[in-house]
């Protein structure tokens, strides 16, 4: 068991009721330590919180910012609910699949980028919006992507 998770876990543990309600923050650190959520760290989260490792990966796999397999350096996130994709998401994750030659759902071969289309960014108001590592980009242009991934790659 990794000591680290322990220690933030413990650290925030009185502002939750019960294990149970401490199992999103306990997986973000997890994933912040590991890069993703294989296996041993859902079984570290379920240690720490004295939960079984089936409920941490059914937590995990309900939501979109948890990673259950390795992802790229760099997260790349297009917005394809209803307000984006009335104002071309659709097109802007083919810009992103034609800039980076892979599909969403997918890693460049270098390991540097992983691309995805979720379900939704919260950002309706300002659709279709792009997420670069979390940073979200608004009013999201597809002849933007190319330049976006130039940026990313240090290639700008």
């Amino acid at each position: 068991m990794s000591s680290s998770l322990a220690a933030k876990v413990d650290a925030i543990r009185g502002r939750y009721p019960d294990a149970r309600s401490l199992t999103l923050p306990a997986l973000r650190f997890a994933q912040e330590e590991h890069g993703w959520l294989p296996p041993e760290a859902l079984r570290e989260v379920a240690e720490v919180l004295e939960l079984t490792p089936a409920y941490c990966q059914a937590v995990a796999s309900f939501y979109d910012m948890f990673h259950l397999e390795p992802v790229g350096t760099h997260m790349v996130e297009v917005c394809t609910n209803l307000s984006c994709a009335l104002v071309g998401a659709q097109r802007v994750v083919e810009a992103f699949e034609s800039a980076l030659g892979i599909k969403a759902g997918e890693t460049t071969e270098d390991g540097e980028i992983t691309f995805r289309a979720v379900e939704c960014l919260g950002g309706c108001g300002y659709a279709p919006v792009v997420a670069v590592d979390s940073r979200y980009h608004q009013h999201f242009d597809p002849e933007q992507a190319r330049t976006l991934i130039e940026e990313i790659r240090g290639t700008a």
